[in-house]
């Protein structure tokens, strides 16, 4: 074990969220030091490697967002999309021009973090033995940063090669191979749609159909860019944090009643030739209320998705007639030709719920019926325990020292979703119970590490040693987060919104859907009332 090192504050994890709140603690004059996982800064986009990944985020927002506050700082995308090699280029620049990395510890995967009350201090170590110590911790680790895969039986077996869309490897090759990939979310849509160019033959094992929106990828002038950063882009910023999804566009929140079909028509229209997540967070809000008004929407995307795909029978399978869940409650994905790969001829897709994986062979996978599909390549595109796994992954104790783990056995429960009860000084940003993926993911970043930022100010200029969320302020949150919830459909998905992607795991809705600006209000009630549902411990 090496020598404890001390810090005035530790932060976990390197994606958007650590960089930002590195940077704004940096600002208070705290010594900190930031741990994390990787070799390189980008959190989920330094992992995410496979064919075709990219965002699904208009990224001419989110570049701004670490480098806005400084004439100092320019970048421009190349891509309303871009991809990974994109992204990680834009972290190393953002890195050189704030000279990050001299308060970075890489390859540093956290494994625990135990609270001394004593000393008023966290204890932090990682997987290679490092110990670091801290007043604040704040852990900024994301939704997915604990992939999954499913207890397939025979799975060790296979001589080909397995990769997980989390951590693939760069000495990957699919060109000319018979691939199989299990799963059709957001990593499983890029994948197919690559792997579907190359392969010999794909086989896509679906289990719910992904109902995904067309990205309408496009370049982006470097010269109209620039000329958008003073004119265009400050309105924007603005604008994000009044929408109830944190874009610049809002959602319209007339009802099913209040409308009529053509008016609906016309609105669906405009907004699917645009792109984007806009049918999910532009249209009307009682998509995610009402059973009527969703099975509108549903109507819709499957007439414009049909249209795309030749054979009946792969059409009942990709866009069925019945929907299959509530649209938009599982989390849309974007696609650039995901339907038209279904034409291919070299392309079969195999409905895992009909004709379920029976077991994976040396071969290949065998389904239910007795078929066995040949494969060179396997890839696992079987996700996350999302949002709460990737604090339940670390071993964090508090001040009675029982592992928050075994205390979100029965549901995740925080305080403004920045604070849990029971331990003091650790702060989530992008954490269970905020907006997280009902919003705009730098919306809702730049003011909660900046709220952080100001309430650990607070603490040291009043003297304030510790200071936690009150356990009737984190039941009123979770009372809030959970009735919200039961006020819509999402329970009528079988999505990682409630956790149903992982077995055993607690059915509940792990974020804040009542909207940006209500969260919001939320953070600055609680600080304008001198951090009400706080309690501070002074020295």
């Amino acid at each position: 074990m090496s020598q404890v090192q001390e810090f005035d504050a530790v932060v976990v994890g390197g994606g958007f969220s650590g960089v930002h709140h590195l940077i704004e603690l940096r600002k208070l004059g705290l010594k900190v030091r930031l741990l994390e996982a990787g070799t390189g800064l980008g959190g989920a986009w330094h992992w995410n490697r496979y064919p075709g990944a990219r965002v699904v985020l208009r990224l001419s927002l989110l570049s701004l967002l670490l480098t806005r506050k400084t004439t100092r700082l320019d970048w421009t995308f190349s891509e309303v999309y871009p991809g990974w090699k994109e992204i990680q280029e834009y972290f190393k620049y953002v890195d050189q021009k704030r000279d990050l990395s001299k308060d970075i510890s890489y390859s540093s995967r956290v494994v625990s973090a135990v609270w001394d009350d004593a000393a008023n201090r966290w204890t932090v170590k990682t997987e290679k033995g490092d110990a670091y110590s801290a007043t604040y911790l704040s852990l900024c680790i994301g939704i997915s940063a604990r992939h999954y895969v499913p207890d397939f039986k025979g799975l060790d077996t296979f001589k080909g090669e397995i990769h997980h869309t989390s951590n693939w490897p760069s000495s990957a090759v699919l060109k000319g191979k018979k691939i199989g990939v299990i799963g059709t979310g957001a990593s499983g849509v890029q994948v197919i749609q690559e792997a579907g160019a190359v392969a010999e033959h794909l086989t896509v094992f679906q289990r719910t159909p992904n109902l995904a929106l067309p990205m309408r990828q496009s370049k982006l002038d470097p010269k109209e860019e620039e000329r958008k950063k003073n004119s265009v882009r400050p309105f924007e910023f603005r604008r994000r944090l009044q929408t109830f999804t944190g874009y610049v566009y809002d959602l319209s929140m007339k009802g099913l009643a209040e409308t009529t079909e053509e008016e609906r028509r016309i609105t669906y229209e405009d907004i699917w030739a645009s792109g984007g997540l806009r049918l999910w967070g532009s249209s009307y809000g009682d998509l995610f209320l009402d059973d009527k008004a969703n099975d509108q929407i549903y109507e819709f995307w499957k007439e414009k998705v049909r249209e795309r795909i030749s054979d009946p029978e792969v059409a009942e399978i990709v866009a069925p007639t019945v929907k299959p869940h509530p649209f938009g409650l599982k989390r849309p994905s974007l696609e650039q030709n995901y339907y038209e790969v279904f034409n291919q001829s070299n392309v079969k897709v195999v409905d895992v719920k009909k004709n379920p994986i029976a077991e994976v062979t040396p071969e290949g996978i065998k389904t239910s019926d007795g078929t066995l599909h040949k494969l060179d390549v396997l890839v696992l595109a079987t996700g996350y325990d999302m949002v709460s796994g990737s604090t339940t992954s670390i071993d964090l104790r508090g001040v009675d020292g029982v592992p928050i783990k075994e205390k979100w056995t029965e549901g995740v429960k925080t305080y403004l979703g920045i604070g849990a009860a029971g331990f003091p000084n650790l702060f989530w940003v992008f954490g269970p119970q905020a907006p997280l993926a009902f919003s705009n993911a730098p919306s809702s970043i730049e003011p909660t590490s900046e709220w952080i930022a100001n309430l650990i100010k607070y603490c040291r200029e009043n003297g304030i040693q510790s200071i936690v969320p009150a356990p009737e302020a984190q039941e009123q949150w979770t009372g809030t987060v959970v009735a919200i919830g039961q006020m819509g459909l999402y329970d009528k998905a079988d999505s990682w919104y409630i956790g149903a992607n992982i077995p055993g795991k607690k059915r509940e809705l792990l974020q804040f859907a009542g909207g940006l600006p209500n969260y919001l209000n939320a953070l600055n009630d609680s600080a304008k009332n001198n951090y009400f549902g706080w309690i501070p411990k002074k020295a």
